[in-house]
């Protein structure tokens, strides 16, 4: 009786610890998949036209955050690639923008700009990059702290910033898109030399290979119908070409514009997601006995989107395309990682507005304004009312920055500087509101625009004064789009868990970006990054 009950004890205990080994259990590796500019509504506008293996798959078999919402304004690329890999934002970040003003210098920052470090890989200054803007840790640097750096994190993307800030600050490495060079560099803060294998696919030359043939569409022009005509007045062109017209005439672009060109095509997805491949055989990625972690953004669909629109038929044929590239990295992933031992996220750093132009025909208000001319507006308005000349220094980000020490040098009151400026900004018709930056708290605003505008204020970076435009009116010019503000379109984002340990479903009530990160932390059972404000979305951890 008494073996009997040592026996059933043992058996019973090795039950308990493989029980406990299973939870503890981590996916091989995680993939971050940004979308650049891919609004929410992209994941059903071409549903029918998408095959069963990319964006259905992941659908089909993941869980789908349905109405997560970027909690903040600017909606650029950096802030957004920030928050998804911090929990954090531009408030606790600093990251308020792609570019800012620095008082300090008086010079307009670029948020990964390094002058202390240099490029590897090319003779150009594409390089010069590094996190160092970045306040705060990742979750990519969490979960290297974890485990005493044991997890390799490699970040990927055409564009520097999409690389770099969702890597991390201890990252192994970082590569990004050389449009002089055509090549995948880094920079000395990751790496004194490119590694081999990185060489050896540069010399492939495939960006040359792509742009020698031409851009057509996938299916025939008859299925885009969800999309407008093709020749349309309000799109832009190819750099390179004259027409905005399939077929692309890639190979016709010369030589100067060769590679900055195709970073506008659907091609350069594919390199993207080929280059992914590559660093997961060469680094062996989810073959250590830890988790690592490959955070990828997919940036030509931002490019392409502000040249052409969301109604675009170039658009529509991305994302067909990019379906059958993602259904194929999947596919690698299921073949050299194991069905079920990774772990993915899809996301995206912002949406997009429709072409202005667009919502006119369709008797939608809409428009764009100059901030060039509008700033040239408040200084000649200033000028004339304080006889001080050039005090806007600069104009970004929906923020007005103003020269303070020469004001107050001249004996001027700031404070009636500041009106006359929002008075002036109030009488244009697009912008409905403007405020001091640092009096948001007393201004009468609607939420949720309230508290992004607050989350999005960071008192060493931001300007002085910011306005608020009407809905589909930004910056910018009479062809294409772009994106910055807190409407759904360019707030509402896809959020779609993949692979380990992810149940099947969806969640229709709101979530936010700044979640990404702590439930990736829940799932790993690690810390969340140190200026996380976002909160675990337990549905997905279940």
């Amino acid at each position: 009786m008494r073996l009997l009950l040592l026996l059933s004890a043992f058996f019973a205990s090795i039950v308990t610890s493989s029980a406990q080994d299973q939870h503890l259990t981590k996916p091989k590796l995680v993939v971050g998949l940004v979308i650049d500019q891919m609004r929410w509504d992209y994941l059903y506008r071409y549903n029918s036209l998408y095959g069963d293996n990319g964006f259905k798959r992941l659908l089909n078999e993941g869980f789908s955050c349905e109405n997560t919402m970027v909690p903040y304004v600017p909606t650029y690329t950096a802030p957004g690639h920030t928050c998804i890999y911090t929990g954090s934002v531009p408030a606790i970040n600093g990251m308020i923008g792609n570019n800012w003003f620095d008082r300090n210098t008086n010079k307009n920052i670029y948020c990964t700009d390094d002058s202390t470090v240099s490029t590897v890989g090319s003779n150009t200054e594409e390089g010069k990059m590094s996190p160092d803007n970045l306040w705060v840790t990742t979750i990519t640097d969490e979960l290297r702290l974890s485990n005493n750096f044991k997890s390799k994190v490699i970040g990927i993307a055409l564009k520097d910033r999409a690389s770099i800030l969702p890597a991390g600050h201890t990252a192994n490495a970082a590569y990004w898109f050389d449009d002089k060079a055509g090549k995948w560099i880094s920079s000395t803060y990751y790496m004194k030399t490119l590694p081999a294998w990185v060489g050896d696919f540069n010399t492939k030359d495939l960006p040359g290979a792509y742009m020698s043939k031409d851009w057509n569409t996938l299916l025939p022009t008859d299925k885009y119908d969800v999309s407008t005509a093709d020749d349309e007045p309000y799109e832009n062109n190819i750099k390179g070409e004259k027409t905005v017209t399939f077929p692309h005439k890639l190979s016709s672009i010369g030589n100067d514009n060769k590679f900055s060109s195709f970073k506008t095509t659907p091609f350069a997805n594919t390199f993207t997601l080929d280059f992914a491949k590559a660093a997961i055989e060469n680094e062996k990625l989810g073959s250590n006995n830890v988790t690592d972690f490959l955070a990828i953004s997919i940036s030509s669909t931002d490019y392409i989107g502000h040249a052409f629109g969301p109604n675009s038929v170039e658009i529509e044929d991305t994302y067909l395309r990019l379906d059958k590239d993602i259904a194929g990295f999947l596919e690698y992933l299921d073949a050299t990682i194991g069905k079920g031992n990774y772990l993915v996220f899809l996301s995206a750093d912002h949406g997009a507005a429709h072409v202005p132009a667009f919502l006119n025909d369709h008797k939608i208000p809409a428009g764009t304004f100059s901030e060039e001319v509008l700033t040239k507006e408040l200084n000649m308005v200033i000028e004339t009312t304080f006889g001080l000349k050039n005090i806007v220094q600069d104009l970004q980000n929906y923020q007005v920055y103003l020269n303070i020490n020469e004001i107050q040098k001249s004996g001027k009151d700031v404070n009636a500087v500041k009106a006359l400026v929002i008075q002036t900004l109030k009488q244009k018709p697009y912008i409905v509101n403007a405020f001091n930056t640092d009096e948001i708290g007393q201004v009468t605003i609607a939420e949720p625009l309230k508290t992004r505008i607050i989350n999005g204020y960071n008192s060493k970076r931001s300007g002085d004064i910011e306005f608020v435009i009407k809905p589909a009116y930004f910056e910018g010019g009479n062809k294409g789009t772009t994106h910055g503000l807190w409407n759904p379109y360019d707030a509402h984002i896809p959020l779609v868990w993949f692979g380990w340990k992810i149940p099947h479903g969806k969640l229709n009530s709101e979530t936010y970006m700044t979640d990404i990160a702590p439930t990736i932390a829940a799932l790993l059972q690690i810390q969340m990054p140190n200026g996380c404000v976002g909160k675990v979305i337990t549905e997905v951890v279940k």
